[in-house]
């Protein structure tokens, strides 16, 4: 049956490297096959009947579907969604979608701008969805989806620059292959942890995440980002760091932490990482937390100023987030520093 040796494909297929999952050995296909393939795909490009994904899902047929949505200004938006069996396809988006199957389904089949497939879908599965391309999805059974939308407008720079101008959206081959990658599912998991505990994702998480994940599909689509070698210059390091300390209370951005080091925002979060040993996102976090410690012990402000303060948008996010690094609430915290009252004080 068809259908049968599909889905003993797909086990082969899941079980192999991933890139070679993913692009098969490209040097083998005729070029004939390759050139029909690649003319089809150009055919079937077309104009966004939505400015984008979130729009589709907020606005469109699968408004209904959406559980739970996480933007970060436009640079790339976490959506969360159940979608039911049955035809779940949808009109070209000008973005670059990366899909986690949550639950598997037992067979998707489809066309998601790199050719039909005919599938079954393991827990944790990954996809990704081609830019501009009127997709098909047809579902046997009801799955939930995690999804990162990319839009074009805020990566494609990034990604010329970081491949040497050898990545292209449009013939890519990791379109509408089911695959596996710990790399991108822990830095997705990541990422909505964070933003479960922080809300939307500030400018520099998004951007610091996008850049890691898109490192690592550009790498199993056969375009490698160039490698880094080296960290920041003494001049560079101490700047940014100066800047992050002066603007702890703003959603400063990775781009312009980058433009204060003048590097591209991709090489500036792997040399900063090289050079301080942690991404430039949680160094961040680390400086809020000491300037959040700082305020506890030293004034009477309220706990919800000290929070904007530093940068979080209410006093549940900041005892998130001391929770989960200090392990304890910022009351606690202040209580603690400051130690047990005098008793002639009390008096």
């Amino acid at each position: 049956m068809p259908f049968a040796r599909n889905l003993d494909a797909n086990a082969c297929f899941i079980q192999s490297s991933a890139r070679r999952a993913i692009c098969g050995d490209r040097s083998v296909r005729p070029a004939r096959i390759r050139g029909l393939h690649e003319k089809r795909r150009r055919h079937r490009m077309t104009v966004p009947a939505y400015p984008s994904f979130t729009q589709w899902h907020s606005n469109g047929r699968h408004a209904p579907y959406l559980r739970s949505l996480k933007s970060a200004g436009g640079i790339l938006d976490l959506l969360k969604v159940q979608r039911p069996a049955g035809d779940m396809s949808r009109p070209a988006l000008p973005d670059i979608v990366l899909m986690e199957d949550m639950l598997g389904c037992r067979r998707v089949r489809g066309d998601l701008g790199g050719g039909r497939f005919d599938v079954a879908t393991g827990k944790g599965a990954l996809a990704v969805a081609a830019p501009n391309f009127a997709t098909t999805v047809i579902n046997e059974e009801s799955h939930l989806l995690r999804s990162l939308a990319f839009p074009l407008a805020h990566w494609q720079d990034v990604l010329d620059e970081a491949a040497d101008g050898r990545f292209s959206f449009e013939t890519s081959c990791i379109y509408g292959r089911v695959f596996v990658s710990s790399t991108i599912r822990s830095a997705f998991r990541n990422l909505w942890a964070i933003c479960e505990d922080e809300g939307a994702p500030s400018r520099l998480l998004a951007r610091a995440a996008g850049c890691e994940i898109l490192a690592e599909l550009s790498r199993l689509g056969g375009a490698a980002f160039r490698p880094v070698s080296g960290g920041l210059a003494p001049w560079a390091e101490r700047r940014c760091m100066e800047l992050m300390r002066a603007r702890l209370s703003e959603d400063i951005s990775l781009d312009e932490l980058a433009a204060e080091a003048r590097l591209s925002p991709f090489h500036f979060a792997r040399m900063f990482k090289q050079s301080v040993g942690v991404p430039p996102r949680l160094y961040l976090t680390q400086l809020r937390l000491e300037k959040a410690c700082e305020l506890l012990e030293t004034t009477d402000l309220p706990v919800t100023e000290i929070a904007q303060e530093v940068g979080y948008s209410s006093n549940q996010v900041l005892a998130r987030v001391f929770g989960k690094h200090r392990r304890m609430s910022p009351t606690d915290y202040r209580r603690a520093a400051r130690g047990p009252v005098p008793s002639f004080a009390r008096q």
